[in-house]
């Protein structure tokens, strides 16, 4: 319910999980449930898809448990996770959880004096590595932990290790653990300096998917025969979350470890829900447009796209479609909506996305062709999802309601602050960290927002990011990299300005999108830095920024920018593994080119 008089929205649990059930004692009872009924299918060596059931995933996940405890992991321990997102990264997650220990993932991609900041900060006891690469970059530094390699038969040598274990000895493990005990140690993206080592409790995951589960609405994921996509980082909180959750209420989990083939495990897998980030939905969108053939069939796809459009929006104000648009619509589906959706895998439902804000456009045209947008909002210290728009009452726009369980309390200074069974037990080493954003039950999440007369929450910033000009105007940087973010040709946009005159903006472009977008303007294609100087591609880039100053006043508006020479990057730190700009590396990084844009405008004023 929404409080006008205290800003406070709050969904109530409907269920208190036993101090018993932890995530490995959660695959137990689903394994004795329904020991035949699908787990997952994953790639294998051979390109081909293998299915395994239930019971099958039961039985790796504690032969390899066995395997952890004769290689003396013991209960409470730390075991690092560093691999992509498949089937094994599953199997050693729960392994790990079933011999009483705790799992810190840790991204792929992940440098050296990353990897051995995480190590000594979690005293990794063990860690599980995917390649023979990321050995050597483990290795690199002093006092490595023991390190076991999956494509290297690593699991398999753990497993021989532990034949001699018994099942009573395994047991006697898994119940040291209890529901309020750490599970896992998730290390934030460091965005704004040293990754802390987020530390989540068996209830943390498991309360918060047998919640969700038992809603009403957020149920209805698992209707009938359900399946799930999974190819987001598993060391990601929201990918680890759907996966707890895909195991509770009987998801086919299909893992596929690189984005790269998500066309190809989209048409195989046909799932029915996927969890993902705003930027693959605009991705997926803006290849469509880009190769909707010749500027006649362009033209199509974009009217297509206007009816959908029009059809999500007649939806969210409850009224009924008029005549001539359900016309439009049957023309539009036969066109084009059919099509977009068969390239999806033809039966997706539900789309879950987290991370940023999506464009209400690109949210309505997915919604107006037959899926469910449930755009939510959360951090790796609320367990992933916090809010979520639910089926039966969606505000793309917003992020939706509180899960079950959870409040959501906008403070006077327009601060979000969360609570609920989901919130972090606290950062590892870190009590004066932990109190700084936890009070009283309640996690200060940094972010700005307000909740709709409907209940729905709004975000609106960054607490810490605003703009401060030398004017005095205090600019929100957020609102206009949201609106120029989703544009075809548009990777990734940072505003700045802080200390300066004037709002001006950095724009790096989609070396991906780029030759598409040039051959559908007949541009011979270019590098990005010669597309950086292009008066077409900066013509464009324009306009984009106009559409986008027309939603602030003149003082916030971006008054000057530059097309950066190349992407940013997650290799040089601009980009975290989760995709999120570093603002501050990214900044440093280009301190010539700012500079630039404010000398040459200062001294020709």
């Amino acid at each position: 319910m929404s409080t006008a008089a205290t800003r406070e929205i709050h969904t109530p649990a409907t269920i208190v999980i036993d101090d018993s059930l932890t995530l490995a004692r959660l695959l137990d009872a689903r394994a004795t449930e329904r020991p035949a009924a699908p787990f997952g299918e994953y790639r294998g060596s051979d390109d081909r898809w293998a299915a395994i059931t239930l019971e099958q995933f039961r039985h790796d996940v504690r032969t390899l448990a066995k395997g952890l405890i004769a290689s003396s992991v013991r209960p409470g321990d730390t075991v690092g996770l560093m691999a992509s997102t498949r089937y094994e990264w599953a199997v050693c997650d729960f392994a790990i959880q079933t011999a009483g220990a705790v799992t810190v993932p840790v991204y792929p991609t992940s440098s050296a004096h990353q990897v051995e900041w995480i190590d000594r900060d979690a005293s990794l006891a063990l860690l599980i590595v995917e390649t023979t690469e990321q050995v050597a970059l483990a290795a690199s530094f002093s006092d490595a932990p023991r390190i076991a390699v999956i494509n290297a038969g690593g699991l398999a040598e753990l497993r021989d290790a532990g034949t001699a274990v018994t099942e009573a000895q395994l047991n006697a493990a898994r119940d040291m653990a209890r529901a309020d005990d750490v599970a896992t140690i998730v290390y934030t993206s460091g965005t704004t300096g040293r990754p802390k080592g987020v530390q989540l409790t068996h209830r943390n995951l498991v309360q918060h998917a047998v919640n969700a589960a038992d809603h009403p609405d957020y149920g209805l994921l698992a209707a009938g025969e359900t399946r799930l996509l999974l190819f987001l980082p598993l060391a990601h909180v929201f990918a680890r979350f759907a996966l707890v959750l895909g195991l509770h209420i009987g998801s086919t989990i299909g893992f596929a470890p690189s984005i790269k083939t998500i066309s190809a495990d989209l048409r195989h897998l046909k799932p029915t829900w996927l969890i993902g980030v705003p930027r693959v939905l605009e991705s997926i969108y803006n290849t469509a447009d880009a190769t909707a053939g010749s500027p006649a069939k362009q033209r199509i796809f974009r009217w297509a796209a206007g009816v959908a459009r029009e059809v999500s929006a007649a939806a969210t104000s409850g009224r009924p479609p008029s005549l001539g648009l359900r016309a439009r619509a049957r023309v539009a589906e036969a066109l084009v909506w059919n099509k977009v959706r068969a390239a999806m895998g033809g039966e997706l439902r539900y789309l879950v996305l987290g991370g940023a804000k999506l464009s209400p456009r690109i949210g309505h045209f997915f919604d107006g062709i037959g899926m469910t947008v449930m755009e939510g909002y959360g951090a790796t210290e609320l367990s992933a999802p916090h809010t979520c728009n639910p089926p039966s009452a969606t505000r793309i726009g917003t992020v939706g309601i509180p899960f079950p369980g959870c409040s959501v309390r906008i403070a006077h200074d327009g601060e979000i602050l969360t609570a609920g069974a989901n919130v972090f037990a606290g950062y590892r080493g870190l009590p004066e960290a932990t109190a700084e954003v936890l009070s009283d039950g309640w996690y200060r999440t940094g972010d700005l927002g307000e909740i709709t007369p409907e209940g729905h929450l709004v975000i609106t910033g960054r607490k810490k990011e605003i703009l401060i000009t030398t004017t005095g105007k205090n600019v929100q940087p957020a609102g206009l990299e949201d609106a120029i973010r989703p544009y075809p040709l548009v990777q990734e946009v940072v505003v700045v300005g802080d200390g300066r005159p004037f709002v001006s903006a950095l724009i790096a472009l989609d070396e991906t999108m780029l030759p598409k977008w040039l051959t559908s303007k007949g541009l011979p294609l270019m590098s990005a830095a010669e597309a950086a100087i292009h008066p077409v591609v900066r013509e464009h880039v324009q306009s984009v920024i106009d559409q986008a100053n027309a939603l602030v006043s003149r003082a916030e508006a971006i008054r000057a920018w530059q097309v950066l020479p190349r992407e940013l990057s997650e290799a040089r730190e601009e980009l975290s593994a989760s995709l999120k700009v570093r603002r501050q590396n990214v900044i440093d990084h280009f301190t010539d080119l700012i500079d630039g844009i404010y000398g040459e405008r200062v001294q020709g004023a």
